[in-house]
Parts: structure tokens; sequence; C-alpha cells
């Protein structure tokens, strides 16, 4: 089971994200657990670990040598990231400069699974990013699809 999928949702006045339903089933069933670890990677949307996926990533940097690579990812989402626990309506606080930053305060937003994350954008900006680089052929190639 993995998290898949489009789920259209909305953060309320708090910044608060209801996680849906579906995700939330996937998280008690895989993780049994309310804790997340929230981040991105350049601001323009909201990656939201289980903390134990997040974990993981942790433990893999920690073999990896010292590099520019791993400063760049380890500033960028210690930067963009916190902790956070799912309350009992399933909400979880989205902090705000990364909330302004992927300009989702207040608007639709698209939740959408990758797997062993979801990915939270301002639907207007998803579309128009999809609409700006269109998938093709050799894209499908690429994957080997």
């Amino acid at each position: 089971m993995k998290f898949r999928g489009n789920i259209p949702a909305k953060i309320d006045a708090q910044g608060r994200l209801k996680i849906p339903s579906v995700h939330r089933a996937i998280l008690n069933e895989i993780y049994g657990s309310d804790s997340l670890y929230i981040t991105s990677l350049n601001g323009d949307h909201i990656i939201i670990y289980p903390l134990r996926e997040w974990e993981a990533i942790e433990a893999k940097l920690r073999d990896k040598p010292a590099g520019k690579a791993k400063r760049k990812f380890q500033q960028r989402t210690g930067y963009w990231g916190q902790e956070a626990v799912l309350d009992k309506q399933d909400r979880v606080l989205l902090h705000p400069h990364l909330r302004k930053a992927a300009a989702v305060d207040g608007t639709d937003v698209a939740v959408i699974g990758s797997g062993t994350y979801l990915e939270v954008w301002n639907d207007e900006k998803l579309q128009a990013d999809i609409g700006g680089d269109p998938f093709t052929d050799d894209d499908l190639a690429e994957l080997g699809i």
C-alpha cells in the first residue's frame, strides 16, 4: 500500500491541512503513527513524510560523505522542515513561511500521493507547471514505460 493519486483539499484559516481519509488510512495501516516530517526542497510545494520514512532518509544521509549535495539537501529540508503530529481531526499545521512560499494559504491544494510521501501543491500553480512542461514520448521512453 502506497500513497497514490490526487485528493483536492483546502488549507484552513489557521494554516492546517486535513489529511485526506484515503491517505490517513495508509498512515494508520502502514506506519501506525500520527508523526510526520513536513518540508520542501525549494519552497514551491510542501512534502509530507511519515516520520519513519523521513528517518530512513536521514539514516541514508549519515552514510554519505560530506559534500555539496548533502549540505544543500540538509540545509533546505532543515530550513523548510518541522516535525508535526496530526490532531484529533486528522489535521496538520503547516509552518507559516512554508505556506507562504508554496502559495497555499487559504487556497485549493492538490494532495498528491507519491509512494512514501505526500506532496501538497497550490492547485493553480501545479496546473501551470504541468501545462508548461508537457509529458512526452521521450519521457516515457526514459522511464521504460
